[in-house]
């Protein structure tokens, strides 16, 4: 990723408190074998640890923002010392007052800036960290101010009730799908609202799509399946929690393995291309959405990179949102494209928002 590309884009506060890639279909299309050597877009850090679970020899968190690592290191650090129930209360999953007494557990064990960052930055850890995200603020006014005004409580409630594919679709269309639902969406997902508000307008730059039009269609055949019932993702956007809909990394199953292994997790600040050469010869990457950002001609040159330095049979997971970027269209005889695999995961993605989900292999 070039940074001269971003240069109007601000580092200095958290912009994803979670990671919004569906790591359950990420785990599935790289499809690893054990003692991987993963690189891993950092972000918020939860798909990086949830690729702890597949007995790597490494896992690197790469991230050109500095605030985003200081929250993987902590993210990371609470891991290690924490039970699961104790997690679940620092990073604000349930409900507690005690926060900044685990804190005060662990700080001295960050590094030294890592820990001064928090220290002034503790009314975010006392608040719950997995709130105090830009994107994660952007859909919390969502579900406290936007969706009262179409859906009372029992009619959300009855979005995730567990029932058949045709009540779901029925109840879709014949309940939820109002003009009001439709007005507001579209008006809150627009364009300007998303970049001013969730993301940042640097990162639409390269979108040609009605942005608003574009997510509500993809909203509308998500809520009409029966995905949607198990989608916490979809719980956040509409309740403001995740509730007992967890992301994987977080299951008490998952955690317990990340736990063990967390000490293969190393964070590195920079750009992916320069992580490949303290970390060689990687087989897995999970590239989260990093190519929407970029024009055709960066892509191409990233693209490159990244085949040239990376293990043979190297496999590549990576979203798109609203602009088409695929390896396969540049360097068709460098990789395969699963398509089948791609096209499967795409259909129960999470992350319903995104156009497509790409698997790749290099050949």
């Amino acid at each position: 990723m070039d940074k001269k590309q971003l240069e109007d884009v601000k580092f200095d506060f958290i912009r994803y408190a979670n990671c919004w890639e569906d790591a359950d279909i990420l785990l599935e299309g790289l499809n690893p074998q054990p003692h991987g050597r993963y690189l891993s877009i950092g972000s918020a850090g939860d798909n990086s640890f949830s690729l702890l679970t597949t007995s790597p020899e490494f896992v690197v968190a790469v991230d050109i923002s500095k605030v985003q690592l200081y929250l993987v290191e902590l993210k990371k650090l609470a891991i290690e010392k924490f039970s699961h129930k104790e997690f679940l209360e620092f990073l604000g999953f349930s409900v507690s007052d005690n926060r900044l007494k685990l804190f005060d557990l662990i700080k001295y064990e960050l590094n030294p800036e890592t820990k001064d960052y928090w220290e002034y930055n503790s009314r975010q850890i006392e608040a719950g960290l997995i709130y105090e995200g830009k994107f994660e603020k952007y859909f919390l006014f969502f579900s406290k101010w936007v969706v009262p005004l179409i859906h009372n409580q029992r009619r959300i409630a009855e979005l995730f009730r567990a029932k058949s594919e045709e009540e779901q679709t029925e109840f879709y269309q014949e309940k939820w799908n109002s003009w009001r639902w439709r007005m507001l969406f579209k008006v809150f997902f627009s364009k300007r609202v998303m970049g001013n508000f969730g993301r940042d307008p640097a990162f639409l730059r390269e979108v040609k799509v009605p942005v608003s039009e574009y997510i509500f269609q993809k909203a509308e055949k998500h809520l009409s399946s029966t995905y949607a019932q198990q989608n916490y993702f979809l719980r956040f956007i509409h309740t403001g929690n995740f509730g007992d809909k967890l992301p994987h990394y977080v299951r008490e199953e998952n955690y317990l393995t990340i736990k063990k292994n967390i000490g293969k997790l190393h964070i590195f600040e920079g750009l992916a291309e320069k992580a490949m050469k303290e970390f060689p010869n990687i087989n897995y990457m999970n590239l989260s959405n990093i190519f929407e950002y970029m024009d055709e001609g960066l892509f191409k040159i990233v693209v490159e990179d990244l085949l040239d330095n990376t293990a043979s049979n190297a496999r590549f997971a990576y979203w798109n949102l609203m602009v088409p970027r695929k390896f396969v269209d540049i360097f068709p005889d460098r990789v395969n494209y699963e398509e089948e695999l791609s096209m499967a995961l795409m259909s129960k993605d999470k992350g319903f928002f995104y156009k497509q989900v790409v698997v790749d292999q290099k050949l």
